[in-house]
């Protein structure tokens, strides 16, 4: 994912998003370890098999990619994992001051 984003703001896009189902609660836990913005949802975006759907928006702008790349790219260093492979430092540990979080209550 780090190298897709990478490659999509060095090309001049100015969003990078992941949406998926509200309902979806690993896909939704995916986007936030992934570390992507929350912002919102779009109520009632569709109905999929007579059921409505609400759509979770996530995502990485431009202005925040130079502070978002440079967390990635402390985390992924050799040296910041043990030899049991678990990080010394958490990929959440390096953005939270920048990025807004959400848990489940935002989608009750």
């Amino acid at each position: 994912m780090f190298l897709m984003m990478e490659w999509a703001f060095e090309n001049g896009y100015r969003r990078y998003e992941w949406k998926c189902n509200a309902l979806n609660k690993k896909s939704r836990y995916a986007a936030q370890i992934l570390e992507f913005s929350y912002e919102g949802v779009f109520r009632q975006m569709a109905i999929i098999k007579g059921r409505n759907r609400n759509t979770a928006w996530f995502a990485a702008i431009d202005k925040e990619w130079k502070s978002l790349k440079a967390c990635y790219e402390t985390y992924l260093t050799d040296d910041n994992f043990k030899a049991d492979g678990t990080p010394k430092l958490s990929l959440s540990e390096l953005t939270k001051p920048l990025l807004y979080r959400l848990d489940d209550k935002d989608f009750s």
